[in-house]
């Protein structure tokens, strides 16, 4: 397990690398020249900004609007399922760990793209969540990677700091996926109330299930405990309740019959 979260954390560095590396876009400049000629220069480069904005809203959805609350859920799962095996945490445990590799790498890649080609002032509060967001999320991701050991002191802050971390990053993106959206509108003047509505559907039903987990372990609990208390379903109560009567009024008939005997006798 070590050998694999030590490569994952090299896996992470070398992915930015590569993609901070790659050739940047050319520089485009507008020469003088027919004015049909400048305003189909415009609308490709419009076209263009329209479609790299687009794949940037993308990338940032899937990391901190999709990936990420998923990886949290799974990994709330493995601490609700303590008692069913080590197996099944571990298999828990490694899933939460890819989900969150790749939101980073993914968080990463639209990162690059936003500095490489936008107009990054940081004049409203889209971009300056963002940037927050870009170094948060790598420190949360080492963080993961240098667990200390069960059973230590160090252990109980590492849980505090990472928890901590990755529920204010996971909320922090989530907010900055609406604020994209309007900085989208504002951008292009399209209307973004469709994308709203399905992103806040989303959101909701991830904070249900979240609220849901830490319900159905006591359910499951008390349901198990109650069914062990009346032997069974409780829909077959009166099912049961017939067979004992059938069986008391079977014993009081052998009764009587025993009685009368007697009485010959």
């Amino acid at each position: 397990m070590q050998l694999i979260l030590k490569s994952l954390a090299l896996v992470i560095p070398t992915t930015f690398l590569v993609l901070l590396l790659l050739p940047f876009p050319l520089v485009h400049s507008f020469v003088s020249g027919s004015s049909t000629s400048n305003q189909l220069k415009i609308h490709k480069m419009d076209t263009k900004l329209s479609n790299e904005i687009t794949l940037h809203g993308f990338l940032l959805w899937a990391s901190m609007g999709f990936l990420m609350p998923v990886g949290i859920l799974i990994i709330r799962m493995s601490n609700t399922r303590e008692e069913s095996g080590g197996f099944r945490i571990k298999v828990l445990f490694y899933f939460h760990v890819i989900l969150q590799v790749l939101s980073v790498v993914l968080a990463t890649a639209g990162a690059i793209l936003s500095i490489r080609n936008f107009d990054n002032a940081f004049n409203n509060n889209h971009q300056r969540i963002g940037l927050f967001l870009y170094g948060v999320i790598w420190i949360q991701a080492f963080l993961g990677f240098f667990r200390p050991p069960r059973e230590t002191e160090r252990r109980n802050m590492w849980f505090i700091l990472h928890w901590a971390l990755g529920t204010g990053v996971t909320i922090l993106g989530l907010i900055n996926i609406y604020t994209g959206l309007q900085a989208y509108h504002t951008k292009t003047s399209r209307s973004v109330n469709l994308w709203t509505l399905l992103f806040t559907a989303e959101v909701c039903f991830i904070v249900f299930l979240y609220l849901f987990q830490d319900k159905w372990d006591y359910i499951r609990k008390h349901g198990t405990s109650f069914e062990a208390n009346t032997g069974g379903d409780p829909g077959n109560d009166s099912i049961r309740m017939k067979r004992a009567q059938a069986v008391i009024r079977e014993n009081l008939s052998k009764l009587r019959a025993t009685g009368e005997g007697d009485g010959v006798v």
